[in-house]
């Protein structure tokens, strides 16, 4: 009888004791890992965004643009559409320098607009400015144009995409000043979002393609020995005409499939990582300094881990626990972009076997 009402008295102090111990770990955890444990329930507190009506791409080498066309239901044109490629930059010189060279033959004009700040509020050099030389292949269809950014007040907490949105905003006005007309077309990506070239002569010589549709691209992260998914859709081609805006959202329920690629984050220098990590819209996913070492930022890329330490952004517990973990390498250097593969010893970084990079 003493034994069991020892119990009693003895078992309550053991769960406080034990809830004064879970408690504060609980709470520190919570803290450390806040983004993982929302990222993880996603499923439950966010509805994926209205899927998009997927048209198929049709495309060979040697077949003629005639037959190409009229397997995508359109026909060819006489003669084909200017093309406009309106970029806003920040630092990414080889992604664009793979770009335009990619591009050059199908681009009449190359619009880039670069601020002297970052989107959140940090000063730069006019990057694309002090290195115009290394472009001179393309400097009889480049427009340049500076954004005057501005510097983000200590405490003031403004909003980064803010700041992006009204760069965006300021390309239209570029836009028009550079001259584009009705009828031509007009790419709306970021810098590391490259359209192929096969994609490009489809839009410039067939009729009947839909005034918007956005670009399927192959998702990339550090080169292209880690390839994702085909989860990239913020690029998009349009047939420009009096209400076209340049934005970088969802436009149209239309997109054309494997259109070309996204490489994200894929830089020479592990300085450059870091200049992004601070300066981009999502800059608040660098939760810790740790985040910003250079070691750690080399270990991650050559392992195919999350710069953040992130879960994937994904709608259903299926998709999201199928992409959890290391991006899995891939020895394929094919069907990427020509000029990079010409110019391998140059870009080795972005190949097979290159994940090593210099500070």
């Amino acid at each position: 009888m003493s034994s069991r009402l020892f119990l009693r008295r003895k078992f309550p102090r053991f769960l406080f004791g034990l809830i004064l111990l879970l408690a504060p770990l609980c709470v520190i955890g919570i803290y450390i890992h806040g983004l993982k444990v929302s990222y993880f329930f996603r499923p439950l507190w966010d509805n994926p965004p209205a899927p998009f009506t997927r048209m198929p791409h049709y495309y060979a080498e040697n077949v003629s643009m005639d037959h190409l066309c009229h397997l995508h239901g359109w026909s060819l044109r006489s003669q084909p559409r200017a093309i406009y490629d309106a970029i806003i930059f920040s630092n990414e010189l080889d992604m664009l320098e793979i770009r335009w060279q990619e591009l050059h033959p199908y681009v009449s004009k190359f619009v880039i607009l670069e601020s002297n700040t970052t989107f959140t509020g940090i000063p730069k050099p006019l990057i694309f400015s002090l290195n115009q030389e290394r472009f001179a292949f393309a400097k009889q269809k480049i427009v340049h144009d500076m954004y005057p950014g501005r510097v983000a007040i200590p405490g003031s907490h403004e909003d980064p995409f803010v700041l992006e949105s009204k760069q965006r905003g300021a390309m239209n006005a570029l836009l028009r000043r550079v001259g584009i007309s009705n009828g031509d077309i007009l790419l709306m990506s970021d810098v590391d979002e490259i359209p192929s070239p096969h994609t490009l002569k489809l839009l410039q010589w067939c009729d009947g393609i839909p005034p918007i549709m956005h670009l399927e691209l192959r998702h990339y992260m550090y080169s292209f020995e880690f390839p994702v998914d085909y989860s990239s859709w913020r690029a998009t081609a349009h047939v420009y005409g009096p209400r076209t805006q340049y934005r970088h959202s969802r436009q149209t329920n239309v997109i054309f499939s494997d259109a070309g690629w996204h490489c994200s984050f894929c830089f020479r220098h592990i300085s450059e990582f870091v200049f992004k990590m601070t300066a981009y819209s999502h800059a608040d996913r660098v939760r810790w300094k740790s985040f910003l070492s250079h070691s750690r930022i080399q270990n991650i890329i050559c392992k195919g881990d999350d710069l953040f330490d992130m879960l994937p952004e994904e709608y259903t517990f299926k998709e999201l626990i199928k992409k959890m973990g290391s991006i899995p390498r891939s020895a394929s250097a094919v069907h990427l972009p020509a000029y990079l593969i010409e110019n391998a010893d140059k870009f080795k970084f972005l190949l097979p076997g290159g994940c090593l990079r210099s500070p």
